[in-house]
């Protein structure tokens, strides 16, 4: 069975909230993505990672393109990239993209669909809607007390 997870995460790779703002979010989450009735149960994860963490769109990405010139980045580089960090985390997300050879980093790179990095994370699982609208988004960013972006992964 495939699941759909809908992640809201700190724009700030770095950043985490305190337990109180953290669970006060992950609440608001769960109201605006209740499910419905007769379908999979929706589950929420609430995580304060504590190493940086990727949080990709599994079977969604398409593609990934250098924020400096534009251009494809092969998939299996950026895969690369994760696996040298998937068990110590990330000290840094600086790269140089085989592209241009521009100095970047992971979370500046321009992913069809969103990726991105975390040390906090709301995970809703199976939410039986796409995304989240900017107004919701801003209403947990407020909860939260620092801006969020969103990624949906298929996986």
């Amino acid at each position: 069975m495939s699941d759909d997870v809908l992640s809201i995460i700190p724009t700030d790779p770095w950043w985490q909230p305190d337990r109180a703002a953290g669970e006060r979010a992950a609440a608001l989450a769960e109201e605006l993505a209740p499910g419905l009735p007769g379908s999979v149960e929706v589950e929420i994860d609430t995580t304060w990672h504590d190493a940086l963490t990727v949080v990709d769109c599994g079977a969604n990405l398409e593609r990934i393109r250098c924020p400096q010139c534009r251009a494809s980045i092969d998939t299996e580089w950026w895969a690369d990239r994760l696996e040298d960090h998937s068990q110590s985390g990330f000290a840094t997300l600086a790269v140089e993209v085989p592209c241009c050879g521009a100095a970047t980093s992971l979370d500046l790179l321009n992913y069809d669909w969103p990726c991105g990095f975390a040390r906090f994370e709301i995970a809703v699982w199976n939410p039986e809607r796409d995304w989240l609208g900017d107004e919701e988004l801003a209403a947990i960013a407020d909860a939260l007390g620092h801006p969020v972006k969103q990624i949906r992964a298929h996986i």
